[in-house]
């Protein structure tokens, strides 16, 4: 099991902004990303990143996340103007030609 370290969900309040951290330790990709899900709700897609730094954006959150890092071991989510429905459990996930590895999750909270 690869471990991947996510870090920096919390609380903040609508209009604010969050940087979320992903390490993997030991272990190398060629694609990162993140991913969220609301409890009840399937897990969707975030944003992902090349190790050549081609990046995928869904496309509700393109120009208020950005996506960043090598995509070899790390990769980070800034996020801005948060909104309530953001509220979830921000995945990250690693892999080769896919996301094989998935971390535990940090909760983002967005309150209104």
């Amino acid at each position: 099991q690869v471990p991947l370290v996510e870090s920096g969900g919390g609380l903040v309040q609508a209009g604010g902004s969050l940087r979320l951290s992903c390490a993997a330790s030991g272990f190398f990709f060629n694609a990162m990303g993140w991913y969220r899900q609301v409890p009840g709700k399937q897990r969707e897609l975030v944003a992902t990143i090349s190790s050549s730094g081609t990046t995928n954006y869904a496309d509700s959150m393109e120009g208020r996340f950005t996506i960043s890092g090598n995509a070899k071991n790390t990769v980070y989510l800034e996020m801005n103007s948060l909104k309530p429905e953001d509220t979830a459990v921000y995945y990250c996930a690693a892999g080769w030609g896919g996301m094989q590895y998935w971390g535990k999750g940090t909760l983002v909270t967005v309150s209104s």
